[in-house]
């Protein structure tokens, strides 16, 4: 566990960056640190690992006041990720993963093959290993740079915009496998961000902060969407954040059309004599949507990956409102894709079959806060 009491960083030019922050990052989750610039995310991150010291108050790690524990000591204990991962450029990839067990006196042999199984479990093909951080994408040196802070199995990581530097795609694929290993592992994490949405998707708890380094609001994602603090939260967090809630609203077991479908390689008749509202979805032997086909029954072919239509999100039957609705209104068809835990078709619904859910389901919740507001003392 991570605690702040009272702390503020006050630069000799008088500057204050931090304000008598105070705030609790429980063990095993993870915190999120976001605000706009100059609100002192990255300021508050840094004073965990003493990389700058607090000018008064006291950050407790597990109990133990940084500031009585050597830099060096307090830092080997802490893994620490960056924008541009920070690798070093003139070692191997499978060294730098391998720097703080080095540094730490762990048999070389020994390091290089937990750097190995580190580079696997962050996503990275081993035969990567050999190879400079010249020579790998930006995605693949933040992964590079994640395995790195695990390379010592420490219980606390700091992260700061570790992900802002890559494309949204790789970004995004970045963003779910760290939550894949976060389950996993169950590390102590602060987070620093200026992304509300990548806030909103990694914490498990998301700490507002306003210029000056005060704290706004600390709260689950779930209740910063739905019961903003002040002005400054709501207008931070945006003005879709009722659309962004849906994304913690189970979508519960939805009314699922039976859609009929057929597959790559099939007969364009076939497809035609199925399609409806002009559309038909094709999916591979496996059940796997493969995307919407407009078939032209007057052309005697097979159904073909490249005629297909990719556009639509799918949604996971044990999913979210938000992901249903998102495939919904993407749909090129208008008919949602949903799919089972193994990916397999399902059926479809339309957005105003989600809506009606969205409805009922916010009629339950205000019903449910007029009654929490009448048995108050």
């Amino acid at each position: 566990m991570i605690e702040f009491e009272s702390v503020t960083k006050r630069y000799p030019d008088g500057t204050v960056a931090v304000d008598t922050l105070s705030l609790t990052a429980p063990t095993g989750q993870l915190t999120v640190f976001v605000g706009p610039s100059g609100c002192g995310k990255t300021t508050s991150l840094r004073m965990i690992n003493r990389m700058i010291d607090a000018t008064s108050g006291s950050i407790l790690l597990d109990g133990r006041n940084v500031s009585d524990v050597k830099p060096e000591q307090l830092r080997r204990g802490i893994g620490y990720v960056i924008q541009h991962a920070g690798l070093f450029p003139h070692r191997t990839v499978v060294d730098n993963v391998a720097t703080v067990p080095y540094l730490l006196g762990h048999d070389r042999r020994q390091a290089k093959r937990r750097a190995l199984e580190l580079l696997e479990r962050v996503g990275l093909d081993p035969a990567f290993a050999e190879r400079y951080p010249a020579q790998l994408s930006g995605g693949q040196q933040q992964r590079v740079g994640v395995a790195r802070a695990l390379a010592a199995d420490p219980p606390v990581m700091l992260m700061d915009e570790p992900f802002s530097a890559v494309d949204p795609v790789v970004r995004e694929q970045l963003q779910d496998e760290f939550l894949r290993l976060q389950a996993e592992l169950g590390k102590t994490i602060v987070f620093v961000t200026h992304d509300i949405d990548e806030a909103i998707k990694l914490g498990d708890q998301v700490a507002v902060l306003r210029v000056g380094g005060h704290l706004a609001q600390i709260a689950p994602p779930a209740e910063l969407l739905s019961r903003p603090a002040d002005a400054f939260v709501a207008g931070f967090v945006g003005r879709d954040r009722g659309y962004r809630a849906l994304g913690f609203t189970e979508a519960g077991r939805l009314p699922l059309r039976d859609e009929p479908v057929v597959a790559l390689g099939d007969p364009v008749r076939l497809a035609a004599d199925r399609a409806q509202d002009d559309w038909v979805l094709v999916v591979d032997a496996d059940r796997h949507p493969q995307g919407w086909l407009v078939p032209r029954p007057d052309l005697d072919e097979t159904v073909l990956p490249e005629s297909l239509n990719l556009g639509g999100t799918l949604a996971s039957a044990d999913g979210t409102l938000r992901q249903a609705l998102d495939a919904a209104l993407s749909s090129p068809s208008g008919r949602g894709v949903v799919v089972d835990a193994d990916g397999r078709f399902a059926g479809t619904i339309t957005a105003t079959e989600v809506l009606a859910r969205i409805e009922q389901r916010s009629a339950v919740a205000r019903a449910e806060a007029v009654e929490a507001v009448g048995h108050r003392p």
